[in-house]
């Protein structure tokens, strides 16, 4: 520490005088420390798992029962959410009140059925989970609060939720069958929040089978043996005193210890690359702001070495510089963190369902964060201390460079890891996920990425050598790039890095979402509309009646098919005339599996004119339309129909047919049956949906399904859209750009204006020998325009190997419903996000630089 002291005075007294650069260390440090301080409190505060928050599952009770039909014995870890497992083997009568307290003994005990209703809207009907317990009693309390009015005192009284209230029910809740309930206040369930709620005493809402019963249990604790013995007669416990003190992994049911088994070690693999990458980053990020600031010291470390002083002292004192700068940003973005957090948790709040428990820090995570950010400035400063450290005495203090040589080592080492990451990828794209093919495809990122940073020095001076015939401010910039190495590399490597992250993540997201889009099947032409009655006596006159009034533009189509879920419920197989299966899977959105006509159904999508004309002509002459996964070589098709009810039984014939190929294996129906095939074979034939061609836009698909659904609840209304993104992915894509261009936009215009601040004298040279005030503007935006795009191709290129590798395992087939001509893969690369990064960023960060640099510098002896 003696020797440290001196070291660190120097680096504090430095941070003070270089303010701007001392700023800048500290935001790109802090940043990504606060950053996920934030990620890991707001998820600790989220995270209602296990006895943290156990009055809103309990409220004062000391267990809770759940039982329900044919459940059989029961196997589950100390909290049922956590894992649960059944036998099957129930013997049909659930566990009584009486047989709980046969097991834990008699104590006080309050019903807790959960279930959900239907009740009317101002447009129609709404749906609502409802809770019904004996709100009031002391067991449950905790569970509810009221917000406003009072507590219901019987059945026909309710309190409901503001976001029930939201969708109008009036002073009461007419619930479908036509109950009308009081609604006497607005309560709020301290679990759950973000979607209409009613909660009531028992029996208000006639939740009758509506789902496992719920029994609060009061008195002593239940313990772990009493737990096991109610899982022997079928019913899940959720005990006060076992999550306080939970037993054992190896007292578990070997049922669900598979609960508590740790992460995988490819899981955890990813894991530790992914901080590696994100450690690396924020290195390379700071590494020029220590570069700058070592060779702002090397006159005062020349001095120290002309007075003695050593190499590890000249190195200590640059370290130091991490020390002091790496200590306060980790304490800031801690700090930072925290508060951020604080701030975000009601925003956060809003997109989630389940009520955030309280506020947690989990200080020994954010203590590890501030050793990462402190470790990440030391090895910012390391390579800065190094270069310092060899510095030629002579010519520092002379006023010239003192630089050492490049090593010509570091070069070939790149090149190995160049190798070896691109292999690793050749090998994990080959093996695929079963044989951690995604764990070797992550570490070749990393051993590619650090292959390219090595390489980074040969890439500059090639640059700057090419540079020859270039106007001045390029040449200028590229040249001095490639002289002063300890400043540029770490940039352009920084940039390179981040662009290889974003490249490889989007080549992956979106062959991700070309598979996704290319596989899917549509269950109906575009924009058009199915309704779908699942009730034994579906009455389509009235259905196509409410369709007209909201809609009366559209035309209206029955279609006919095969009734399966009628009285006679009938069942269609359909194959070759040698009994051999043609189609993987079907079924979709038609109301039934195989459609009866005497001409194709326009409802039935994918076809080309060909396909419809020749399976209109097999119908026309009493045949059968049949989908396939491939090519059939057959015009004949064995069908057998089997009829439910007493006079039901099955009958089969082989008929003409003609055999339509499905691109991916997967068919919105088995086929089409004439009329008379239908009527020799017995089978009951009904109005099994209406078919709306449309196109229908999304004003008239919403008040088709509030009118129908409002009509009929077991109605259906699909309406197809084709493949549409998810909304995650889309953010995810959203956030990859930003994220990148952030992160290019800060690297570039770090060492852009580090440069500029280090190159001063020379500037100030130009300037004396007649350079117009634009050629240090010109500079500027040189200096942005090489760090950014020598970076972006740089780290395009090797984003690539592991982004295309990534694919294979990403994209490989399914397996059920591919098709025989499945490819082994889908690459689809984001061009308009290459091109964007790759060459937007560099022109655009040039602009802005060369717009907002000073022109004009006060003249000045140059020092060096």
């Amino acid at each position: 520490m003696r020797g440290w002291r001196l070291a660190l005075r120097v680096a504090r007294r430095d941070a003070l005088r270089a303010r701007g650069r001392s700023l800048l260390v500290l935001v790109m440090i802090a940043l990504p420390v606060a950053a996920v301080a934030i990620a890991d409190t707001a998820y600790n505060t989220s995270d209602v798992s296990g006895g943290e928050v156990l009055e809103r599952r309990l409220g004062a009770a000391s267990a809770l029962v759940e039982v329900q039909d044919s459940a059989g014995r029961v196997y589950q870890r100390p909290d049922p959410e956590d894992g649960q497992a059944y036998d099957g083997g129930g013997r049909g009568d659930p566990l009584t009140l009486e047989a709980i307290e046969g097991v834990v003994g008699p104590r006080p005990a309050v019903v807790l059925q959960e279930g959900w209703v239907r009740f009317e809207t101002e447009l129609g009907l709404g749906d609502a989970d409802v809770v019904e317990t004996e709100i009031g009693d002391p067991l449950t309390e905790g569970l509810l609060e009221l917000v406003d009015g009072r507590w219901p005192t019987d059945t026909g009284e309710v309190v409901v939720s503001t976001e029930l209230l939201e969708r109008g029910p009036g002073e009461a809740l007419t619930l479908a069958d036509g109950t009308d309930l009081d609604i006497v206040g607005t309560a709020e369930s301290t679990r759950r929040t973000g979607y209409p709620r009613a909660f009531g005493l028992p029996g208000a809402f006639g939740l009758v089978d509506a789902g496992p019963t719920g029994y609060l249990l009061g008195g002593g604790p239940v313990t772990w043996e009493q737990v096991l013995e109610l899982n022997a007669e079928g019913g899940s416990v959720l005990s006060r005193a076992v999550m306080t003190d939970p037993p054992s992994d190896d007292e578990l049911p070997m049922e669900v210890q598979w609960g508590s088994q740790l992460l995988e070690a490819s899981v955890i693999t990813v894991l530790v690359l992914v901080v590696v990458m994100v450690l690396l980053e924020v290195v390379l990020l700071a590494g020029p702001a220590f570069a700058v600031g070592a060779r702002r010291q090397a006159r005062t470390l020349a001095l120290m070495a002309a007075a003695g002083g050593t190499p590890a002292q000249a190195r200590r004192v640059v370290l130091a510089s991490g020390v002091v700068l790496g200590g306060a940003a980790a304490v800031l973005g801690v700090l930072l963190g925290v508060l951020g957090s604080l701030a975000l948790e009601p925003f956060l709040q809003r997109f989630s369902d389940t009520r955030f428990g309280p506020f947690q820090v989990a200080w020994s995570h954010l203590l590890g964060l501030a050793a990462f950010g402190l470790l990440s400035a030391l090895l910012a400063a390391l390579v800065p201390a190094w270069l310092a450290s060899r510095q030629d005495v002579v010519a520092v203090l002379n006023g010239r460079r003192g630089d050492a040589r490049a090593s010509r080592r570091s070069p070939l080492v790149g090149l190995v890891l160049l190798g070896a990451g691109v292999a690793a990828a050749v090998y994990g794209a080959r093996a695929g996920v079963g044989d951690n093919g995604e764990v070797l495809i992550a570490a070749s990122a990393l051993l590619s990425v650090l292959g390219m940073i090595l390489l980074v020095p040969v890439v500059v001076v090639a640059v700057a050598r090419l540079a020859r015939g270039l106007p001045l401010p390029l040449r200028f910039a590229a040249r001095d790039a490639a002289r002063h190495r300890s400043r540029t590399v770490p940039a352009v490597a920084a940039v390179a890095a981040t662009v290889a992250g974003v490249v490889a993540l989007g080549i992956s997201i979106t062959s991700d979402e070309a598979q996704n889009r290319e596989t899917y099947s549509a269950g109906l032409p575009m924009d058009a509309v199915s309704i779908v009655d699942y009730q034994r006596r579906a009455d389509y006159d009235s259905h196509e009646a409410s369709v007209r009034s909201v809609a009366p533009d559209l035309e209206v189509q029955r279609v006919r098919g095969v009734d399966t879920y009628g009285a006679r419920g009938a069942q269609v197989t359909i194959l070759t005339e040698d009994r051999e299966s043609v189609l993987s899977g079907y079924g979709g959105n038609l109301g039934s599996d195989v459609l009866v006509a005497d001409d194709m159904p326009a409802v039935l999508p994918g076809l080309s004119s060909d396909e419809r004309t020749a399976a209109g002509d097999v119908l026309a002459a009493g045949g059968v339309v049949a989908f396939a996964d491939g090519p059939v070589d057959r015009d004949r098709a064995r069908v057998t129909v089997r009829v439910g009810g007493e006079e039901g039984g099955r009958q089969s014939a082989v008929l003409p047919a003609v055999f339509v190929t499905v691109d991916r294996g997967y068919a919105p129906a088995q086929g089409v049956l004439s009329t008379p095939v239908a009527e020799r074979l017995a089978t009951p034939v009904a109005d099994v949906a209406l078919f709306l061609p449309g196109p229908v836009g999304a004003e008239q698909e919403r008040d088709l399904r509030e009118v129908v659904g409002g009509a009929a609840p077991e109605v259906s209304v699909y309406a197809e859209r084709g493949y549409q993104p998810p909304d995650e992915t889309v953010i995810v894509q959203l956030v990859l750009a930003g994220l990148g261009a952030v992160l290019m936009l800060g690297g570039t215009l770090t060492a852009t204006f580090l440069a500029l601040s280090d190159a001063r004298p020379d500037l100030a040279t130009l300037s004396a020998v007649g350079a117009a005030p634009r050629t240090r503007r010109g500079v500027a935006a040189a200096y942005a325009l090489v760090v950014g795009l020598v970076g972006a191709v740089l780290g395009a290129l090797v984003g690539a190997v592991p982004g295309v590798a990534i694919t294979y395992p990403l994209t490989a087939p399914y397996g059920f419903g591919d098709g025989a001509n499945a490819p082994s893969h889908y690459l689809d690369v984001p061009w308009l996000l290459v091109v964007g990064v790759v060459v937007g960023l560099p022109v655009l960060t040039s602009a802005l630089v060369g717009l907002t640099a000073r022109s004009r510098l006060p003249l000045a002896a140059r020092l060096e």
